[in-house]
């Protein structure tokens, strides 16, 4: 059996035995996949025009109707190509949650131009490496992150643009003269509030988020404008044919955006929040009447602890989807208590949003009707069935698949499968098999097709939602003088899924308290990188081949734990 890349249109086709075996289109049991071959942008100028009248987007005292948003992302785009940016150039975001971030992202997507989104929440000097290391032609910012913008702008100059963000409602209806050179006024003073019709097609790169390396180095996902028409597919139909209100504070760099990207079509309203307050959530879902909202669990178990939880009318909300790392079983039923009928868990990943599976509300229940019985403490573990996009196996090492009830590593189909890692055809070529995308985790199907992660083959940890990767933190470490060796995993945690805990062994004669090293990395990765725990040891535990054994390490904190993650 040979195995190479193919150039036929990306990085992610693999020819096995002459064959190509796509994973977003070798599943005869999806219909019509061919659907969602096309360019994502008529969907956003659609939705511009079928509700212009409407408001789209809340940002405090901030109101932006469809047609503002509309107007506003035009003229971002033409400032973009009167600036020399061409279809294709790479353009980053690099904001916390607002307004005017979301629609400076969609005037980089109405240019033809590919979204690079910026994780605010990374230490300056991880998002210098990778807007560095990536490139980017434009980039629009918060003031507040302008010493690391002016380090990249250093590193790529010449830029096609280089914008601080403002206030989006004083340029939707260009009523202000510019009164800086860099900000989005003077940007796009003078452009049409009219898009021209840029050309993309399917396999275009829409967005490219990174996720972290196993060499320690990010890896960008290459997401398409055919990923993005199937995501939005999946979503319209889980409206079923309602018009959500949106609550966006989970990052928008992450699933948040790409929730709210894929549901303009559905004419939804989307309340913007720059950080997850569990009182201020509170307060605005009982305010702006929230149908809809993403958490990751940690978000939501500080929510449902709010001793003045009862004090809120929450009877708007319809889906409180919960995803991104396991969610604890007592905190789950406490929520369903607390919120109602209205849960949702999934199971997505960067290289495979949002749709691998999904335990919908009913699912929660007996017999699939709302506000009954629960269904037994294991149907709760589970992450769900196949969705409207996807199909589920579980593949052994040899790359067969297995019956119900075995354990091997999950592996999905569909259309919402990325285009593979940007310029790393053999990377992309590691999660490609037999026309699967091999996810990385370990897992197995019951019999009524419910999936269960038990375990994780990648080397990886998920904290509140947030993927690190052991060897990053590792490289931090020992980067310090008195680190010799160090160890990095994942152990359980209530509050975050999974914790980032180190052990290390400090090089001959350092005198050195765990505190400190901690707080120098911290430094170094940003807060959610860094170790909550560190044990200086004096040796680590070692395989018969010499290599750390990371597993012994792991297991006696995860011991009486039915997962490994």
């Amino acid at each position: 059996m040979s195995l190479r890349s193919s150039s036929r249109s990306s990085t992610s086709w693999i020819m096995l035995d002459e064959t190509y075996l796509d994973p977003r289109t070798a599943n005869p049991d999806l219909p019509d996949v061919e659907r969602f071959d096309r360019s994502f942008l008529p969907t956003i100028e659609q939705a511009c025009r079928d509700y212009a009248v409407d408001e789209c987007l809340v940002f405090g005292s901030e109101s932006l109707s469809y047609a503002d948003v509309g107007a506003l992302s035009s003229r971002i785009a033409n400032a973009l190509i009167r600036a020399g940016f061409e279809p294709g150039m790479k353009g980053a975001v690099y904001s916390l949650n607002s307004a005017v971030a979301f629609v400076a992202a969609l005037g980089l997507l109405r240019a033809g131009g590919v979204w690079i989104p910026v994780n605010p929440r990374n230490s300056p000097r991880d998002n210098v490496e990778v807007l560095s290391t990536f490139g980017c032609d434009a980039i629009f910012y918060q003031e507040a992150f302008a010493p690391a913008v002016a380090e990249v702008v250093g590193r790529l100059e010449p830029l096609r643009a280089s914008v601080r963000l403002g206030d989006a409602s004083s340029v939707a209806a260009s009523s202000q003269e510019p009164s800086d050179h860099s900000s989005l006024d003077e940007f796009v003073e003078g452009v049409s509030p009219n898009a021209a019709p840029v050309d993309r097609e399917g396999h275009h790169t829409l967005t490219i988020p990174m996720t972290g390396g196993t060499t320690g180095l990010p890896k960008g996902v290459m997401l398409s404008h055919r990923n993005f028409c199937a995501i939005e597919y999946a979503m319209r139909t889980s409206y079923d044919g309602r018009r959500p209100v949106v609550l966006c504070a989970a990052p928008m760099t992450h699933v948040g955006g790409r929730i709210t990207l894929t549901s303009l079509s559905s004419g939804g309203r989307f309340v913007i929040l720059d950080k997850v307050d569990p009182q201020v959530i509170l307060e605005t879902v009982e305010r702006e009447r929230i149908t809809d909202f993403f958490l990751p669990p940690t978000a939501i178990y500080s929510l449902i602890d709010q001793p003045n939880l009862g004090d809120f009318d929450l009877e708007s909300l319809v889906t409180v989807s919960y995803g991104s790392a396991p969610m604890s079983i007592p905190k789950l039923k406490q929520a369903i208590r607390s919120l109602g009928p209205v849960m949702r868990g999934g199971f997505g990943q960067t290289e495979c949003p949002m749709f691998i599976s999904r335990l919908t509300q009913e699912e929660h229940f007996e017999d699939g009707e709302l506000g009954g019985g629960l269904v037994s403490d294991q149907r709760l573990r589970s992450v769900g069935r196949a969705t409207i996009l996807s199909k589920l196996a579980i593949m052994d090492d040899c790359g067969e698949i297995l019956p119900a009830g075995e354990r091997g590593e999950i592996v999905v189909r569909g259309p919402m499968v990325s285009e593979g890692y940007y310029e790393s055809p053999s990377e992309t070529a590691k999660i490609r098999k037999n026309g699967w995308h091999l996810t990385g985790d370990v897992g197995y199907l019951d019999e009524d097709g419910y999936l269960f992660i038990v375990d994780r083959k990648k080397d990886m940890i998920i904290t509140g939602g947030f993927n690190v990767y052991s060897t990053e933190v590792e490289q931090a470490l020992m980067a310090l003088p008195e680190v010799k060796v160090a160890c990095v995993f994942g152990t359980p945690s209530e509050k975050w899924g999974e914790e980032v805990r180190a052990a290390v062994v400090l090089e001959d004669g350092a005198r050195c308290e765990s505190d400190e090293l901690v707080a120098r990395v911290r430094e170094r990765l940003g807060g959610v990188k860094t170790p909550k725990a560190l044990d200086i040891v004096r040796d680590l535990p070692r395989t018969a081949v010499g290599k750390i054994d990371k597993k012994a390490l792991r297991e006696p904190f995860w011991q009486g734990h039915s997962r490994r993650v």
